[in-house]
C-alpha cells in the first residue's frame, strides 16, 4: 500500500487534502518582495529601491527587477512604502473652474509631470471658493494623504484677509498674485497683453479696444491692466472695457455692440474663445476681417489657426507652468525648495491672418496728426 510523504511540521493524523487550505491562504496574500528579489536574482533590498522609484540602481537590473514584478504579479505595498519614506506619492490638485481651457491644459501637464515623477493626482473641484470650502478641500485631500497641493486660483477670493492657506503641507499657486506665503507660477499676463496691444499699435491702430475677460478673474485683470498701460505710455486714452466671462458667446455679444462702431479698427480680446465670438459678430455685421478690423486673441488655442482668418493672438505655455508648479512643489516636499519662489513663464506672438494694418480712410492725415500736436 502506497503511504503518503509525512510533514514533520504537520500535526499528526494531518492529510494532504486538510494541508490544501493553509497553502491557498499563503498563495493568497501574493508574492513578496522576497518572491521578487528571488525571481530576479537580486537582494531584497534592491527590489525596495526599484519599488520606491530610487535612482541608483543599474539599469539593466532594473529592467530585470521590473519585468519579476509583473511575471509574478507583484504589487508593492503604498501604505507600508509610504510609512517607511514619510511620503504617500501623492499630488493633490484643488481647482476652480473645469470649464477653462488653460486649466485644463495646466492640469493636463500637471498630471504629466507627477506621473513622470513617480506620483499620482488627486483632484478637488471647488466651485464656489470661500474660507470653508477651500479648507474642507485641504481636509479632504490629507485624508488622503497627500504630500503636497497645488492650488489653481481663477479668481480674486484668495488675499489676506479672505483666505488663508493651511502652513503645514506644501503647496504652489498658479494663476494668482504673489504674496500669500507659497511659491507662485504664472504665465507673464502683462507681457502677453503688451505684446498683443503694441502689436495693433505698430500696425498703425489708434485705439485698440478691449474685450475683457471676467472682473473675478486675476489673469483678465493682470491682461487688462497692461493693455491700459501699453496704450497710455503710447499717449493714447485708452476706451472702456466690455467685459465677457470666457465664452464663445459672450465674445459674440460684444462684438455685435464694437462692430457697429464706425471708427472700430482693432480689437484685442482677452481670450480665443471671445475673439472667435467677436470674429462672428463682425462677419455678421459685414465688416471684414483684417480690412476692417484687426483682432488679436489671448491663448493660442490648438483650434485657432481654423478661424477665419486664422487667429493672431499670444501663445501660453500651460505645459511649462504645469512641469514648472511639480518642480517646485517636489522641491518642498525634499525639504529644497524656497516659498517665497515667483515663476513667470514668457508668452510669445504668433502672428496670423487677422491683423492688418487699418485702411488708409481709418488712418489719422498729416493735418489731423499737426491739429492733435498744436492741441497738446
Amino acid at each position: 500500500m502506497d503511504q503518503e510523504s509525512a510533514d514533520p511540521k504537520a500535526p499528526a493524523g494531518a492529510s494532504k487534502e486538510s494541508r490544501k487550505p493553509a497553502a491557498r491562504k499563503r498563495a493568497s496574500r501574493g508574492p513578496s518582495i522576497g518572491d521578487v528579489a528571488k525571481a530576479a536574482g537580486v537582494s531584497a533590498q534592491t527590489v525596495s529601491r526599484v519599488s520606491n522609484g530610487l535612482t541608483n540602481v543599474e539599469e539593466s537590473t532594473k529592467n530585470r527587477v521590473l519585468d519579476a514584478m509583473k511575471e509574478l504579479g507583484y504589487r508593492p505595498n503604498r501604505a507600508a512604502r509610504a510609512l517607511k519614506s514619510g511620503q504617500f506619492k501623492s499630488i493633490g490638485v484643488i481647482m476652480f473652474t473645469l470649464s477653462s481651457f488653460g486649466n485644463m491644459r495646466t492640469l493636463d501637464a500637471i498630471a504629466t509631470a507627477a506621473s513622470r515623477a513617480g506620483y499620482s493626482v488627486t483632484l478637488i473641484p471647488v466651485q464656489d471658493p470661500t474660507t470653508g470650502t477651500v479648507s474642507g478641500a485641504y481636509e479632504r485631500l490629507r485624508e488622503q494623504q497627500v504630500d503636497g497641493v497645488v492650488v489653481i486660483f481663477e479668481a480674486h477670493l484668495l488675499d489676506d484677509t479672505d483666505i488663508s492657506l493651511p502652513q503645514d503641507l506644501p503647496a504652489v499657486v498658479i494663476d494668482s498674485n504673489p504674496g500669500f506665503g507659497y511659491p507662485m507660477v504664472d504665465t507673464d499676463q502683462a507681457q502677453g497683453a503688451r505684446f498683443a496691444t503694441q502689436h495693433l499699435l505698430d500696425l498703425g491702430h489708434q485705439k485698440v479696444w478691449h474685450i475683457g475677460g471676467p472682473t473675478t478673474s486675476f489673469s483678465a485683470t493682470h491682461r487688462e491692466e497692461s493693455w491700459r498701460r501699453t496704450l497710455e505710455e503710447a499717449g493714447l486714452e485708452a476706451p472702456p472695457v466690455l467685459h465677457g466671462d470666457w465664452s464663445t458667446e459672450s465674445g459674440y455679444q460684444i462684438g455685435l455692440e464694437l462692430g457697429r462702431k464706425p471708427e472700430l479698427t482693432a480689437i484685442f480680446a482677452a481670450n480665443d474663445q471671445m475673439a472667435l465670438g467677436a470674429m462672428r459678430a463682425l462677419h455678421e455685421l459685414g465688416r471684414r476681417i483684417p480690412e476692417d478690423v484687426s483682432i488679436v486673441g489671448f491663448d493660442d488655442l490648438d483650434e485657432s489657426t481654423s478661424f477665419w482668418p486664422p487667429l493672431t493672438t499670444i501663445h501660453q505655455d500651460f505645459y511649462a507652468v504645469g512641469r514648472l508648479s511639480i518642480e517646485n512643489l517636489l522641491q518642498q516636499i525634499g525639504g529644497t525648495g524656497s516659498v517665497n519662489d515667483v515663476t513667470t513663464v514668457p508668452t510669445s506672438m504668433v502672428v496670423r491672418k487677422s491683423t492688418a494694418a487699418p485702411a488708409v480712410s481709418a488712418r489719422p492725415t498729416a493735418r489731423k496728426k499737426r491739429v492733435a500736436a498744436e492741441k497738446g
